[in-house]
């Protein structure tokens, strides 16, 4: 694989820096670290720009708060500036060469592959019904508090060869333990952390029908047995190359006896489902407040599966 350089100097730029800030503030044009941004704009990408060309940027002090839904997670939010700015100014760059490594069959977190482009990968996969009686559901076990530091940064010197954003992306990495999530850099590390994983399932073991959402792995087929041997496969894999460990809750069977519970559906040969605990959410929201935004971002979801008698229930009762 061919080693990239030269790509300091084009993150560091004015340009870049002014793109970068106009990219990180759309949404937020609200927030506080925006307008108090907007005080010093121009001085401030000026600043940044130093701090980078003269490497003298450091990660600010993050802080965090909890959410709970869809299930409890500790978020991590750095400053607007210089901090968001800089990750942005990052990607900007390093974007179009991470999502060049990854295979077809990664999803979350790139552009046009989220949710909804996962959900039509395994619908058309399940159209081969021979090939699709069997599934092999399994996910990480605490997958961004366990990702290593130093496997990270060796995985990135296999595709960058630049020692200035090699610096760059070190001490983010080192700004906080594992990934911390929230973090805009942390989703692309996630992705390229597992990018290898994924080429060795495609390329090394030819599994036709693979499907992973973050740390969320679908892989189908006709033999039971084989998926057996493939998670005995997998597991030592992740073991021995990324140390991570595999959540105990994997499971193999029969499609048609329960469905894929995936990427907040449950797919079957016969049909697609939203998740229970979507629908549920979607009468709560009916019952509770009712408004057009909330009922277009449940059509949304709701279009992609066999809702039709949901929706007639939930929005005409």
């Amino acid at each position: 694989m061919k080693r990239i350089n030269n790509l300091y100097s084009q993150i560091c730029s004015i340009e870049n820096l002014q793109l970068a800030d106009s990219i990180a503030r759309k949404g937020k044009l609200k927030q506080p670290g925006v307008i108090e941004h907007d005080r010093n704009r121009d001085a401030n990408i000026q600043a940044l720009h130093q701090m980078l060309t003269e490497k003298t940027y450091k990660t600010s002090p993050y802080t965090t708060f909890t959410i709970y839904e869809p299930k409890e997670r500790l978020i991590f939010r750095l400053p607007y500036f210089p901090d968001r700015i800089t990750h942005h100014a990052v990607m900007n760059i390093l974007e179009p060469i991470f999502v060049s490594t990854f295979t077809a069959d990664t999803y979350s977190c790139i552009k046009t592959r989220g949710i909804h482009a996962a959900a039509n990968a395994v619908k058309n996969a399940l159209r081969d019904e021979p090939s699709t009686q069997y599934c092999l559901k399994l996910d990480i076990k605490k997958f961004y508090p366990n990702v290593d530091h130093y496997i990270l940064k060796h995985l990135l010197r296999k595709k960058i060869k630049d020692q200035d954003l090699l610096w760059l992306l070190d001490g983010i990495i080192d700004s906080a333990d594992g990934l911390p999530i929230g973090n805009y850099l942390s989703q692309y590390f996630a992705n390229f952390y597992l990018t290898y994983f994924d080429h060795w399932m495609k390329e090394v073991k030819r599994v036709k029908y693979y499907f992973r959402y973050a740390d969320d792995l679908v892989i189908l087929s006709d033999n039971k047995t084989y998926l057996h041997q493939l998670l005995s496969e997998i597991r030592t894999y992740l073991q021995e190359k990324l140390k991570l460990q595999l959540k105990g809750n994997y499971q193999v069977f029969p499609v048609d006896d329960r469905g894929i519970d995936f990427v907040g559906y449950v797919f079957r040969h016969t049909h697609t489902r939203l998740r229970k605990t979507i629908k549920q959410n979607f009468a709560r929201m009916i019952r509770r407040n009712k408004n057009a935004q909330s009922i277009a971002s449940y059509r949304g979801w709701s279009i992609h599966c066999n809702s039709k008698n949901l929706l007639n229930k939930l929005l005409h009762e």
